[in-house]
């Protein structure tokens, strides 16, 4: 080949091994110091020192991307309503490649300090920006290992929890999310642009939630959710209710398929502007005896969701997060919930690419956002995650670390593999193995699911499993989801009878 591309944003060592290893003399480096990975403007200065150390070695450098720019947004130039204050330190995948040509410019000016585009730079990066919180930072610096521990420890919660709810072998309940039908869509749209008032929203809303509790106590499932109508997307939802993350009006970006997200951006420290589904969880539980479960994203998955900040560690923000998260947790427990999901989707998306980099330059600090999260609750509180489509195997000792009390998670499209692992590695949590696929509108039927059901229980043991779809059901429509869950409550009541459970 006549060149290489490297990427020297995410690739740490990247120069180092340079240094290290030399670069052949007859290749192309393909430089990657641009990053196609977030929005913020790129410091030049930093760039120029690493480029100039690159020529220095007498490499045939070529100006480039990190990666793809697939994953940021098209252009600044539709951003007509973001203010300037936020829109000056933003680069879409258009202005990066601005970004290539002022870079390139500077490298082969030889006096480039005097260069508009440099002092522009370099003054935009000398400007203190808004948003810091000086009592998110000391929250954060004066954390300790006590703040990441929840006690009792999880044998014994477990047998308080089984007193506590008095659940039936193999609970049934679902993920969190139902159907978001074009109504709930209209009502949602229709409140934003102030359309509609407040009372009218709320009223819809109360009443979508009436009716997803009474159709699930119908069925009979046994641990409920209120449905989350009121949410457009579980992590932009939330970055609307903290102070520190600012909104684009077009920075979308593909999620998967067809499907687009439009990212909040981390802007300033986080904190929890007010409470955010306290009033959602509590009208919910006010309907019926039966537990339903708070909802909430966790703070790695809100975090690597997001566009984070470059100007603080990733390992900060997460923390920020979580104490913002924190507060929900012990609001909603406060308010009668019981039972609290904090979902952890995105956990494994930040990885190293160097496994030996796992821990101490991620699943150190992840996980211990996930466990301050939780840590302040009562030992009858139950704690829930979820994690979805994802390669769980080579990290399950670290999710089961993340000390929650019942985790549900894909299995359905991997053929329940996951379960070996499980065994093998003596998971200690509670957990529900995805029994059907919801990525399809196929409806399962009853041996179907029968069959998932006894293939989970010859390698988990009874009273640790849950049964429950594989993911959250916003993007199916009502008849397949009521058909569904009705024939996984169905199917779960007859294994209960056929093993005398």
């Amino acid at each position: 080949f006549d060149g290489i591309g490297l990427d020297f944003i995410e690739g740490k060592k990247t120069l180092e091994l340079i240094e290290k290893n030399g670069f052949p003399c007859d290749k192309v480096l393909f430089a990657g110091v641009v990053n196609g990975k977030n929005i913020w403007r790129n410091n030049y200065e930093k760039t120029v020192e690493l480029l100039k150390n690159l020529q220095n070695k007498s490499i045939n450098t070529v100006i480039s991307t990190s990666c793809s720019l697939l994953h940021i947004p098209y252009t600044l130039k539709n951003e007509v309503k973001l203010s300037d204050t936020y829109k000056n330190h933003f680069s879409y995948a258009s202005e990066k490649l601005v970004e290539l040509n002022e870079i390139k410019k500077i490298i082969e000016t030889e006096d480039y300090c005097n260069l508009p585009e440099y002092t522009a730079n370099i003054k935009l990066f000398s400007k203190e920006r808004s948003g810091c919180n000086t009592n998110v930072k000391e929250k954060v610096n004066a954390l300790s290992e006590k703040d990441f521990t929840r006690l009792p420890v999880f044998s014994e919660r477990e047998k308080i929890q089984k007193e506590e709810f008095k659940l039936p072998l193999l609970p049934t309940t679902t993920i969190g999310s139902f159907p978001q039908t074009s109504d709930v869509r209209q009502t949602r749209a229709s409140y934003k642009k102030a359309n509609i008032s407040e009372t009218d929203y709320e009223k819809f809303m109360k009443s979508k939630i009436a009716e997803c509790i009474e159709f699930q106590e119908n069925i009979g499932l046994d641990v409920l959710v209120h449905g989350e109508f009121e949410r457009n997307d579980m992590v932009e939802y939330f970055g609307e209710c903290l102070d520190g993350y600012i909104f684009t009006e077009k920075a979308w970006v593909q999620s998967y398929g067809t499907r687009c997200v439009k990212p909040p951006v981390v802007w300033g420290d986080i904190s929890r502007a007010k409470p955010m589904t306290v009033k959602w969880s509590t009208y919910a539980q006010s309907l019926t005896e039966k537990p339903v479960k708070g909802m909430l994203t966790g703070p790695v998955t809100i975090l690597n969701w997001s566009f984070p900040r470059e100007d603080i560690s990733l390992k900060e923000s997460a923390y920020q997060i979580a104490l913002a998260i924190r507060e929900e947790v012990l609001d909603l427990e406060a308010s009668g919930i019981k039972i609290i999901q904090i979902d952890e989707a995105a956990l494994r998306e930040k990885l190293p690419l160097r496994k030996c980099d796992w821990n101490k330059e991620y699943l150190d600090w992840a996980i211990k956002a996930f466990r301050l999260v939780h840590s302040g609750v009562k030992s009858e509180t139950q704690i829930h995650t979820h994690m979805c489509y994802s390669e769980f195997a080579d990290i399950i000792e670290d999710i089961d670390n993340m000390d929650a009390d019942v985790i549900t998670f894909e299995a359905s499209r991997s053929d329940l593999t996951l379960l070996d692992v499980l065994k093998a590695k003596k998971f200690r949590t509670e957990v529900g193995p995805g029994v059907y696929d919801i990525h399809s509108p196929r409806i399962p039927t009853v041996e179907e699911i029968k069959s998932v059901i006894n293939k989970m229980l010859s390698k988990v043991s009874y009273n640790k499993l849950w049964i429950n779809p594989d993911c959250g059901l916003k993007t199916r429509g009502n008849e397949e989801t009521v058909q569904s869950l009705k024939n996984l409550v169905k199917a779960t009541k007859e294994i209960r009878e056929e093993n005398n459970l």
